[in-house]
């Protein structure tokens, strides 16, 4: 009788996956903050891809570091604004609960709603530094790697770039608009690995660094064929 694992490692996906990556051009938009109530203004009125750039785009920015807030608006209301507690707050919101744009700039709004109205003498005091919205055009590039198999996977992960990782594994649940990732899509649906799907999607991006993310996705996946 052949074993499970031997099984998985004769699985042909329905499909291959295609390794993509992306390019930001990047560019300061019009709107900008010297204050808690301008930020809130700005917040409400910029475009969408300016709460992508300073929340998701972020991640990627400093996918070095294990550390530190998960988003700009939480770096600002510390580093320039002296806000400890606002940017706790800010930075406890999880780009991963979210599979819309919308939906993430109305949880920043209801933040700093409730704190500037909780602490009205924060609300005009002025900034060390100024807040500049920035926006991204986002170019998808294809990359030489290609899986045809759970091997081809799992060889392509390890090679391709961190900027590869972050735009299947982070950027992709905004583009698929569920909670989950490229990958985790591609083993659930064409090579039938659903609980190995849904070990990628625990991974935490917050405390992990692309490197991190990208030997964690190794392991589970090569946990699958052994």
């Amino acid at each position: 009788m052949m074993s499970a694992a031997a099984s998985t490692l004769q699985r042909m996906p329905a499909k291959p996956f295609y390794f993509n990556t992306s390019v930001h051009l990047l560019r300061i938009t019009q709107y900008k903050a010297n204050t808690l109530a301008e930020l809130l203004d700005a917040l409400r009125e910029c475009p969408e891809d300016s709460v992508f750039q300073h929340t998701f785009r972020t991640l990627q920015e400093h996918h070095f570091l294990r550390a530190g807030f998960s988003n700009d608006f939480a770096h600002w209301a510390l580093a320039a604004c002296n806000e400890p507690s606002l940017a706790e707050a800010l930075a406890s919101v999880d780009v991963r609960e979210f599979t819309s744009v919308a939906e993430l700039r109305a949880r920043f709004i209801q933040i700093l709603e409730r704190y500037v109205r909780e602490n009205p003498e924060a609300c005009t005091r002025v900034a060390d530094e100024t807040f500049y919205f920035c926006a991204s055009d986002i170019v998808v590039i294809p990359t030489s790697f290609q899986a045809h198999t759970l091997q081809e996977f799992t060889e392509g992960i390890r090679r391709v770039s961190v900027h590869s990782i972050h735009h299947h594994f982070i950027e992709a649940r905004l583009r698929i608009k569920l909670m989950s990732n490229d990958f985790s899509q591609w083993l659930h649906e064409d090579a039938g690995l659903t609980e190995t799907a849904r070990s990628l999607n625990r991974i935490d991006i917050y405390t992990a660094t692309l490197e991190d993310v990208r030997q964690q996705i190794v392991r589970i996946v090569e946990r699958a064929l052994t």
